[in-house]
């Protein structure tokens, strides 16, 4: 049966061998949960970990190099934090065998003549640590064996390298030394855990976006604390939304496209620059493979009025002005909305880019 539903099933079982995609079982579903997503051809092959059944699993592996900042930028749901696990020994890739997982000896067969084979073979020989900044900080306010504890104390205790006071300065955590990590906001808190990691003495350093939550100066601080972990003997993997810290950071990048939830493929690695223009464009051109219908382009443009002179008068181009804000005049209507005790009405009116602005500002 291409469609297999147990009395005892929690989720349904679809045959990915005999599903021809006509779309039937999407369309009768009452809860809209099956998607019918055709794969790129080729990729069947490459299938590096599955965590089961239609479910999500990631091809190919991003290969990070001692001595230098490997980037990782993809949506989220792509395989970024899967890809991490993997790099740092602490899930070992089934490579699609869900069922019946492989040991390492097949697994370092299976990458053999790629340089991750080399990767995993020197990470179970010599043993190497790997240490991951995760990426929702919020959590460790929240453990009850770490919330207590006092900021400065917390980091002389894990401090291997001596970079106690190197960390405080380039991240700012002078003021928060006699503070409970509970006790810390979203900022102080990414600083932290950034210094918590950097100061430990491991091989591979591994920092899930670790700019979130911090502004411009202090993306940059973190950044130059990150680049410091540098030597020829370590290894760095970041994974990044921001595209200027990523560009500031990385030394190669490595994008990764699929579909959320669903799939994921990581791409060979290019240099910083063709990397972030990759992810921009949203087309592979070494896989000639287009994961993205829109480009992104962040190009200025200037309006101008065919036949008139560059000087036009301040009094024209401020009716043009007008002219244009009506365009962007938006009309809603009447609303009123009850949720439990909390009621709102809302008179119909107008908003438009002005009002938006002063809004914002």
């Amino acid at each position: 049966m291409c469609i297999d539903v147990k009395p005892s099933s929690q989720i349904c079982f679809l045959s990915e061998h005999l599903c021809i995609g006509c779309g039937m079982c999407v369309k009768k579903c009452p809860f809209t949960a099956i998607k019918i997503i055709n794969l790129p051809k080729g990729l069947g092959s490459q299938v590096t970990h599955r965590y089961g059944a239609n479910s999500f699993k990631l091809h190919r592996l991003p290969t990070p190099r001692p001595g230098q900042v490997l980037g990782l930028v993809g949506t989220n749901g792509i395989g970024k934090s899967t890809a991490l696990r993997i790099l740092s020994g602490n899930m070992r890739p089934n490579l699609g065998n869900f069922e019946n997982p492989p040991d390492w000896k097949v697994v370092l067969k299976y990458f053999r003549g790629n340089e991750l084979q080399q990767f995993f073979t020197k990470m179970l020989e010599d043993n190497m640590k790997a240490l991951i900044k995760i990426q929702y900080v919020d959590s460790v306010a929240k453990s009850k064996a770490v919330k207590t504890a006092i900021v400065g104390k917390r980091l002389k205790a894990l401090d291997a390298k001596n970079l106690f006071d190197h960390a405080v300065e380039t991240l700012e955590l002078t003021s928060v030394l006699e503070r409970q990590v509970g006790d810390l906001s979203g900022g102080e808190l990414q600083r932290f855990i950034i210094g918590l990691t950097c100061v430990q003495d491991v091989d591979i350093y591994m920092f899930d976006e670790p700019s979130s939550y911090l502004d411009v100066k202090q993306r940059l601080n973190a950044g130059r604390m990150i680049r410091s972990m540098l030597a020829h003997d370590k290894y760095v993997i970041v994974v990044e939304h921001d595209l200027s810290i990523l560009d500031y950071l990385s030394d190669f990048v490595c994008c990764l496209y699929g579909t959320p939830g669903a799939y994921g493929v990581v791409t060979m690695p290019f240099s910083v620059r063709e990397g972030i223009n990759i992810f921009l464009a949203g087309f592979v051109p070494t896989e000639n493979m287009r994961f993205r219908d829109e480009e992104l382009t962040f190009k200025v443009s200037e309006d101008t009025d065919d036949g008139k002179k560059a000087d036009t008068k301040l009094q024209d181009k401020s009716e043009r002005d007008k002219e244009h804000l009506k365009k962007l005049m938006y009309t809603y209507p009447t609303m009123e909305k009850t949720l439990g005790p909390f009621h709102v009405k809302v008179e119909e009116g107008v908003f438009g880019a002005s009002e938006v602005i002063v809004m914002l500002g």
